[in-house]
Order: structure tokens, then sequence, then C-alpha cells
């Protein structure tokens, strides 16, 4: 029986090695460029607010240290209102690379000890999102962190897979604490449940 010659399999098995890490370095490239750098999240977040303060450039910077880099952002308005039980409405355009905008709502109830009314200029990062219909359910407001810099807050919402981090400015008074959800919807509803 003639011996076979290793070199072939010795080539063979070189070329897959480089292709599998060819193909590793294509597909973290593809997931580098569906997210968003600090530097692209700074300009848009200044697009909406008007102007980049120190504490928003912070409060970013803590936001991309705790999650990394968004595959998603939301950027839009809202106004809130509680005495003991609160109700938040707003309405922004869910952006992701590559992909055209899209209008997208949020509502949502809250109970606990807080008090007034406030409108805020609203900055959401989406983290894990594979699509949009991803986003489309309530996120309880239970867990995360907060964070208020400089009369900029942000409090991270997960549902285990998907989180967000709500970033808010605003004019208003309001105090307190409450536990609640935010529902992100397609279309406008005024039934925050």
């Amino acid at each position: 029986m003639p011996k076979l010659s290793a070199l072939p399999f010795r080539i063979a098995g070189v070329a897959a090695a480089f292709l599998l890490v060819f193909s590793l370095q294509i597909t973290n490239a593809r997931a580098q460029q569906a997210t968003y750098s600090e530097n692209e999240i700074m300009a848009a977040a200044e697009n909406l607010f008007g102007a980049t303060t120190k504490g928003l450039a912070s409060v970013i910077e803590k936001i991309f240290q705790d999650l990394g880099q968004p595959n998603g952002f939301i950027s839009g308005d809202e106004i809130s209102g509680a005495f003991i039980i609160g109700l938040r409405y707003g309405r922004g355009e869910l952006n992701q690379k590559g992909k055209t905008k899209q209008p997208i709502f949020w509502q949502g109830p809250s109970i606990g000890f807080d008090f007034g009314g406030n409108a805020s200029k609203t900055f959401v990062l989406i983290y894990n999102m594979s699509s949009p219909d991803d986003l489309y359910r309530r996120f309880p407001g239970l867990d995360g962190s907060f964070y208020f810099v400089a009369g900029i807050g942000v409090n991270y919402q997960t549902d285990g897979v998907l989180t967000v981090a709500p970033i808010r400015t605003g004019v208003g008074l309001r105090a307190g604490a409450s536990l609640g959800y935010l529902h992100y919807t397609r279309e406008s509803s005024w039934f925050p449940l």
C-alpha cells in the first residue's frame, strides 16, 4: 500500500486555520461597525442636547466604562409627572448604523415616594439589540444604577438580555424615588400600561 504524503494535509490544515482566523476578523469588524464609538455618541448627544457639558461627557464616559459600545440609540423628548403614582410619555427616533431611522414611542407608570413633573430631552443608549423588534417590550426600572451629574441623570434598565440606558436632562421639579417600567412601542399611546 503506497504511503500518503502528510504535506497536503498540513497545507489543508494551515489553510483552514487561516480561513477561520480571517472569518473571525471579518465578523469582529462587522460587529464593531454595527456599534457606536464614544465620539459618535457624544456627537449625537450634543446634537440633541445642544452642547456638550462636562456633566454629559462624564455620564457618557461612565456608561461606556460600564457597558461598552451601544449598537443603537434613541434621541427624543419626554414629559412626566407624579403624585405617588406617576406617568411618563416620550417620543423619538431609533437609530442603528446603516439603517433608516424609525419613529419610536414610550410610556410607563410608576409608584413610590415621587412628586412633581418635568419635561426632558432623552437620549437612550441600547445594548445587545439584534433587531428593533427586540426593543418593543417593557423594561423595569428596578434594576441598575442611577447617576446624577450636573443636571443629567441616567439609569440602566434590562430585561436580562437587552439593556437600555436613558440619559435625561430637562426642566421641572421632581423629587423622590419610585418603581415602574417603560414600554417602548411603534405607535403613540396614551394608555401607560
